[in-house]
Parts: C-alpha cells; structure tokens; sequence
C-alpha cells in the first residue's frame, strides 16, 4: 500500500478527478496547532527546531514555535471582515420580486461567504401583530388608522434587524474568528416613498452599518401577473380563499393604492441597485466593497422566472465498482446501463413539454472527467425551432464541459479506498471525521474549495430560465442540491445524492420543490447474485462487488455502490 513518503517523492498525480490544487501553502481546518504544509508536502524554511514526523504531518516543537497562528487564513467561501454589518433594504411596488430576490440572496450569502443572514419581512409583522386579515382598503395611505398600524409593522421589525445585527455571539471570540463573515440584514417592505425611505436611513445613520438600497421595477404585466398568481395567491393572506378570482382582484387593488403614492427610487446620495424588468437594465449608485459588488452581481443574473434544474451523478464508474475515491476511470457495466437510461430520459421526458409534447429548449452541463461526459453521450443533440427568438434554431442539449464541476480533489489520498486511507493516514482520517467541511485532504481539496469554485456557476444558474441537467459527482452535486435546497453548509457535506437516480428541483420564492426518479435498478442478476440462467452455482461477475450481501438484504449500497461517504 501506498505511503505519504512515496507520494512527496512523486509529484504527479494518478488521475485527474478535482481543480488544480492550490500551488501556495496547505493549511488544515482545526484550533491550535493546525498542520501546515507547503506545495511540496515539507516544512521548507518554517524554521530550526525539532521537528516530529507521523503518518499525516509535520509538527514544529512548542519551543520552536511557542505562539502559533492559531486560526488559518479564510478560503474564498469564509471571506469577509469580522463582524462587518450590511442591511439591504428592498424597495418597490407588490409582485415585482422583492421576497424572491431576498430570499435567493439570502441564501447565496450564507451559502458562499459564510455570512450571517436573516429577511425580516414587514408582511409577516402584520399577519403576526393583526390577527384580522388585511384587504386592499387597509393599504390606502388615506386611512390614518391604517397608516399608523403599518408604521407600527415597519418598527417591530427594524428593531429585530438591529437586534439580529448587533446580538452577542454565544461562541468565544477565537471561535468567532474562524467562521464569522459578518452579518447580512434585509428589510424587506414596499418603501415606496422618499419619506419612508428617509426614516429607515435616520434609524440607521449612527449605527456601523453599510446600508444598500435594492429597487426591483417591472413593467410587463405578464411578469406581474405570473408573479401575483405564483406567489401571491399562496402566501398567508389568500391560501385559504376558495375563490382565487376575488383574492387576484384584491391583490390588484393593494397593488393600485401602493402606485397612487409610490416615488421610484432616485436619491443620489443612497447607495442602491435598480433592477428593472427581472435585470434586463440594471442601474448602480455610489456602491463600494467587495460584498456590496458582490450583490450587485448576484442580483443582476437573478430573474422571477422559476426554472428547472436537474441533477444526475455519473454512472458507476470503475473506480465505484473497487470502492476507490476520486480517479479518472471510465464507467463500470451498471454505469453504462444507467448512461443509456438517462440518454431515454432526456429525449422522453426531459426535454418535452409535458402540456404540448413539444421539445423545449435544455442545457447540460457535465465535468471534464471521463465518467461523467461518458453518461452524458447518449444524450440526443437535435436541432430545434425556439419560438420567440431570432435565433434559426437551438442545439438540444449541447454538451457544456465544466473544470468547476469536477469532484473533490483527494490529493495523495486519490485512488485508494476508505480501508487503505484508515490504515496508512489515521490522523487525517480523524480529522476528516471530526470537520468534513472544512477539512482538506493533503495536498488536496476541501468542501470549502469546492464551493468558491463553484460560486460562478450558481450565479449562471440562476441567469438561466432554461431547464439545466447536470451530470456531476457526489461531493460537488451535495454542494449544489443544499445551495437551492436552502441547507446549510456543514449540512450539504451528508446529503443524499444518490447513483442511478435524477434529482429535478425548482426553486420558488419560499421553498425548492424536490421530486427523485430513479432511472435504472440493477436486477439480481446485473448484481451477480444469480448467473444468466437464474442458477445460485453460476453467481458472481455482475456490475457491484457486494452482490453477497445483496442477496441477503444487509448492504445497503449493493444496489447504489459507492463508498459511504466521499
């Protein structure tokens, strides 16, 4: 078996299965007395002193090195200043996508730059402080009464924003500053005048704070409609009316007494982002920092329209069937199976309009590794009429190949199984166990590198209002299942992505619909629990190396190989 000696000797690496490893200095996830390592896997010019060597690392004496960095430097997915306080403030009239667009960024932020967010939506104040039902009469800004008990709605929230921004952490400071990338408060609300806007910004002014204005305008009644009959007709104020057609008149009105007072969103001296028709034009003032820009470019591809996207891990691939991680191989026999599976898949059903029976316009995006773009090739490529466009036609499903997509790169851990790793690394398979997520296999990668990597991507993803399939691994597939899932990050590390199975998802305002299809269910005798002729004697050469345990039922990957847990 292999040895971390032989692979310090011996740079290169058996099969590409992750990004590029970083060239720069390795540092594991952990407290005091975190491991350093430098792209050679050797101490280079740390420093004199004694030196001790074990299976997994090298470790300066305590008088060599009596006060230690105790905290690593942030990966891409931890960046931010600590304790750097942001509040967006929505702005604009119902149904143009304010909630959608706070809750998705919500979810980005935490997701991706570790920051610590929440939406305190004014609507939800009301419904919680009014016990009556509010109709389109209580919105007119004539109505004092009305007025007043609104204002109330707005200062009940406000006042949990700043208690949510500024609340003590119940972690120790050197805790704090391993994994706090501030704190991200969006006040979501119509604010649809200077005056109201002018207070928040007087609530907040002495507060260290950046404060950021965010305008969604929309001028196709079309949109606005779909908006209305979407989201609105489901949300607490009108799920349970029978008649659907009183409730999107209602809506209409509320929508009317909010016009009849309602002053876009123009002081030069606010900081804020105007998106108008779902990000068609955006508009920017007086925006600094590198959260802020990331927003504004998070929120520029977002759009209302509520896609379609499908996951799929590749087939079985070789290295599945001899319970090795990562590699290059190409598909095992079930793999190849399920690869013609997902091809029927594609052609029947994902690609149809299941109203019309028409083909609709789809993507696939697939990594740059074998397995994955071997599932993919008989996925059909036919060349379609996409109406509404100036396009002459659409390549169906043409293949996109993705570096970002590629799985977790295990270093020198590449290639070997889960029993050799145990046996020749214990240290790192300990430390791997006590923090999956931020730990980094030596001279490897994290889940934490993945997600910077695959932070780009999601910003495309949610551009697209075609459906997407993605034909991925499991680690890099768990990252993006729980980002729309609304999971959070420690929580993506054990997600269930399982082989042979398409996931199709569909983010809304408030939820993500889930719905699994399992492609392709290896038979007893594909397992090799029975020969070709149904005979128990001629057992033994199917597509999974647990076949024994299948026929009696006690191992729960004999139909789903893969290694427990990547």
């Amino acid at each position: 078996s292999s040895t971390l000696a032989s692979f310090l000797n011996n740079p290169s690496r058996g099969g590409d299965s992750g990004e590029d490893v970083n060239s720069g200095r390795d540092v594991h996830s952990g407290g005091a007395g975190a491991v350093r390592r430098d792209s050679r896997g050797s101490m280079g010019s740390m420093g004199k002193g004694p030196v001790t060597r074990n299976t997994s690392s090298f470790v300066l004496d305590a008088e060599a090195n009596p006060t230690p960095q105790s905290i690593p430097p942030p990966v891409f997915g931890d960046q931010g200043n600590i304790g750097e306080k942001h509040v967006l403030v929505m702005v604009g009239l119902p149904a143009r996508g304010k909630t959608h667009m706070a809750k998705r960024l919500c979810q980005y932020l935490r997701f991706f730059h570790g920051a610590r967010t929440q939406v305190f939506n004014v609507g939800s104040y009301r419904r919680k402080m009014m016990p009556k039902r509010a109709d389109a009469t209580f919105f007119n800004t004539k109505n004092e009464e009305s007025e007043r008990l609104r204002m109330g709605f707005a200062r009940a929230a406000l006042k949990d924003m700043i208690d949510f921004l500024f609340q003590e952490d119940n972690v120790s400071y050197l805790e704090q500053r391993g994994f706090d990338s501030g704190r991200v408060a969006i006040f979501d609300a119509t604010n649809t005048t200077r005056a109201r806007r002018e207070w928040i910004r007087l609530q907040l002014d002495r507060l260290p704070i950046k404060l950021l204005f965010v305008e969604s305008v929309c001028t196709d009644p079309a949109v606005i409609d779909r908006n209305i009959w979407q989201a609105k007709m489901h949300n607490d104020d009108y799920k349970n009316d029978a008649d659907k057609i009183r409730a999107y008149e209602d809506f209409k009105l509320r929508i009317r007494q909010y016009e009849a007072v309602y002053e876009p969103l123009e002081e030069e001296h606010l900081s804020f982002i105007k998106l108008i028709n779902c990000g068609r034009r955006v508009e920017i003032n007086n925006i600094h920092g590198f959260l802020l820009g990331r927003i504004v470019q998070f929120l520029s591809n977002l759009h209302a329209t509520h896609q379609t996207i499908y996951l799929s891990r590749h087939g079985q691939s070789e290295y599945n069937f001899l319970g090795k991680i990562g590699g290059d191989s190409g598909l095992s026999k079930m793999g190849e199976a399920y690869a013609k599976r997902l091809g029927e898949y594609c052609e029947q059903t994902l690609c149809v309009d299941p109203d019309s029976g028409e083909q609709v316009p789809c993507r696939l995006w697939t990594s740059s590794l074998r397995r994955t773009i071997l599932t993919a090739r008989h996925i059909p490529h036919p060349k379609i009429k996409v109406s509404g466009t100036s396009s002459a036609s659409w390549i169906q499903m043409s293949r996109r190949e993705l570096r970002n997509l590629d799985e977790i790169y295990a270093g020198v851990c590449d290639g070997m199984t889960y029993l050799e790793i145990e046996a020749n690394y214990p240290e790192e398979f300990a430390l791997r166990r006590e923090n999956k997520l931020g730990y980094r296999y030596p001279r490897g990668e994290s889940y934490l590198d993945v997600i910077s990597r695959l932070d780009p991507l999601v910003q495309e993803l949610e551009s697209y209002q075609e459906p997407v399939l993605i034909v991925g691994h499991q680690g890099v597939l768990r990252l993006i299942y729980a980002y729309f899932m609304g999971l959070d990050r420690a929580d993506a590390c054990t997600a269930s992505i399982p082989l042979n199975t398409i996931i199709k998802l569909t983010p809304r305002t408030h939820v993500c619909d889930e719905e699994r299809s399992v492609l392709y269910v290896p038979s007893r005798e594909d397992l090799g629990v029975v020969g070709t002729g149904g005979h128990p004697d001629d057992a033994g050469g199917g597509v999974s190396p647990t076949a024994a345990a299948a026929a009696a039922h006690s191992n729960p990957f004999a139909a789903n190989i893969e290694p427990p847990s990547y």
